[in-house]
């Protein structure tokens, strides 16, 4: 397959020499023990990669969304899931961008140096789901304390992470003019937090991805741990969200090439009847349909990219990127699986776990239908429909 070099060849070139040496072994490996691919995020973090975000001054690198999504998009290109790391990077956005400048020499210092991480965000909760403002997490304030009382579920990366971001209501939704306002974000020291008020509980799933339930019971949290201003909260965490959905359509780009790789390589080499299984047009015309559509979502990728890092409204690109991503890659998983034939399902071939792994995405970190819920109202100017 064709690689034209562009003007991040230098960073990628930089991530595939690291993720040579976690080659597919080794992830297939950590799926089949369901365990955490710790050397790898190890050498992520020793290289300065998952601080790219987090200004110079800070001891970052300075960087914005677009090269943090071409460090995300290569790990799942290499045959890796992002998944593992890619919350430190909106996570930290929200930080950055809200916090206060005494949070940020708390925090971000020892975050690009790699002695804290911040890989989670917990806002979705069971009987709420993407309701957001229907959330029932409250955080009370007593005298210089919240404190906090509630649930939460499908909360990734909590057992890897020492820091937490965490959406509850402050002011309750019948006091507030707008259902938005009202709730507020916190960061939790989840090394201080857990078994002193904050419960986890591992919910096992399709993937090998850490995810939880938690519990809140009168789990105090310093005042000082409230960023920006109470009761803005919602704000804050919707650009975090943009940030979030761009990184998984880049990530949704590298899983889409990596299949169509895979696919093309098997297709040349793939003898049957004497001949190439890749001569028949009925293999190739679904690998080139997988191929374009990837190549389409990755230009929305870019815009939304280029978008949020000028700061501008990046809502709507940030959208269309992670569906347009979400849907090349499954397409293009579904094609590496049906140009493989049986192969396909063996662990060897590491297809299987890709193919998991990239499903997600029509689901997570919002649904297709939401996407399209959102785009009919807030650019065709449609009736609301919930």
């Amino acid at each position: 397959m064709q690689n034209i070099p562009d003007e991040h060849q230098d960073i990628r070139d930089a991530m595939r020499e690291l993720c040579r040496q976690y080659p597919d072994e080794y992830f297939r490996k950590i799926d089949a023990e369901e365990a955490y691919p710790e050397a790898f995020v190890d050498a992520l973090i020793g290289a300065g990669w998952l601080a790219a975000m987090i200004p110079e001054e800070y001891g970052g690198s300075g960087l914005g969304l677009t090269e943090a999504s071409v460090i995300m998009e290569e790990i799942n290109r290499c045959g890796g899931n992002a998944g593992a790391v890619h919350g430190q990077m909106y996570n930290m956005g929200t930080l950055l961008r809200n916090g206060s400048e005494a949070q940020k020499r708390k925090y971000l210092p020892r975050i690009a140096a790699g002695k804290l991480r911040i890989q989670s965000m917990a806002v979705t909760e069971p009987t709420t789901g993407t309701d957001t403002t229907k959330i029932k997490t409250v955080a009370v304030k007593i005298g210089d304390r919240y404190v906090v009382n509630g649930q939460k579920v499908w909360i990734s990366r909590v057992q890897h992470s020492d820091l937490m971001i965490l959406l509850a209501r402050t002011t309750p939704l019948a006091e507030v003019k707008k259902k938005s306002e009202g709730m507020s974000i916190f960061i939790v020291d989840l090394r201080e937090a857990v078994g002193h008020g904050l419960t986890v509980r591992p919910i096992p799933n399709l993937v090998n991805h850490e995810t939880n339930e938690l519990f809140f019971d009168n789990l105090e949290i310093p005042a000082e741990n409230l960023i920006g201003e109470a009761g803005r909260g919602f704000k804050y965490i919707l650009d975090g969200l943009n940030a979030e959905r761009t990184l998984i359509a880049a990530e949704c780009i590298g899983d889409g090439y990596w299949f169509i790789e895979r696919a093309v390589r098997y297709a040349n080499e793939r003898i049957v009847f004497d001949r190439p299984i890749g001569r028949n047009q009925g293999v190739q015309f679904p690998i080139t349909d997988a191929y374009i559509e990837v190549e389409a979502a990755n230009l929305m990728r870019f815009r939304a990219c280029s978008l949020y890092d000028a700061g501008q409204p990046a809502g709507a690109q940030a959208n269309m990127a992670k569906y347009l991503a979400a849907k090349a890659s499954w397409e293009a998983a579904n094609v590496c699986m049906q140009t493989h034939g049986g192969f396909g399902f063996a662990n060897e071939y590491d297809i299987e776990r890709k193919f998991r792994e990239t499903r997600l995405y029509q689901v997570a970190p919002i649904s297709t239908n939401l996407i399209f819920a959102y785009i009919a109202e807030h650019v065709l100017g449609l009736p609301r429909s919930f």
